[in-house]
């Protein structure tokens, strides 16, 4: 396992703090950022309040990380590969996904760089591709610009979700503040 891999998944882990069982959660009960649904989903039977951090990792690197076959990106980005990570936690896998797969379809220069992706809401190996094939292209610059547009559609999402259920406007200064990065 990466160091990188480590050090993102603790600093998730940290700013999702311990148990919380907030009524006004769409989540519902947690531990560590880990719905009461998850840790079942993994096989733990007992009270959230207890989830090991163990298995709160253990569910962050397979449930996000390996999924989004991060640790290929982070080879090529490691400030993407934190980036989609944080993303799929607090949105979605397939959200981060599909705002990747967004993003490297219209900064492919009318497809000069790399052909258009399917949009599928999956990280395989075309977008692995397109994402390497970005940033031998456009280098560092490239790497903050992409950085950039997703964190604005992170932020996007974060104010139409507020916009569709009031009871969200709790949590967005703190996904803001947390989450959202320029």
């Amino acid at each position: 396992m990466s160091e990188l891999k480590t050090r993102i998944i603790n600093h998730i882990i940290k700013v999702e703090g311990g148990y919380v069982d907030d009524p006004s959660d769409s989540g519902g009960e947690t531990n560590f950022g880990i719905t009461k649904k998850v840790a079942r989903d993994y096989g733990y039977k007992g009270s959230m309040r207890d989830l090991p951090k163990s298995l709160a990792f253990e569910i962050y690197s397979e449930k996000y990380w390996d999924i989004l076959d991060l640790s290929v990106i982070e080879l090529m980005s490691p400030a993407i590969a934190e980036e989609i990570a944080d993303t799929a936690v607090n949105q979605g896998v397939t959200r981060a996904a599909h705002f990747l797969q967004r993003s490297l379809n219209v900064l492919n220069n009318k497809q000069e760089l790399y052909p258009d992706l399917v949009v599928d809401r999956k990280v395989g190996p075309a977008t692995i591709r397109a994402l390497g094939d970005y940033i031998a292209h456009r280098g560092n610059k490239g790497e903050v610009v992409l950085m950039r547009m997703l964190n604005s559609l992170q932020g996007a999402f974060y104010v139409e979700l507020s916009e569709r259920r009031e009871k969200d406007e709790k949590y967005i200064y703190g996904w803001f503040e947390n989450r959202v990065e320029m």
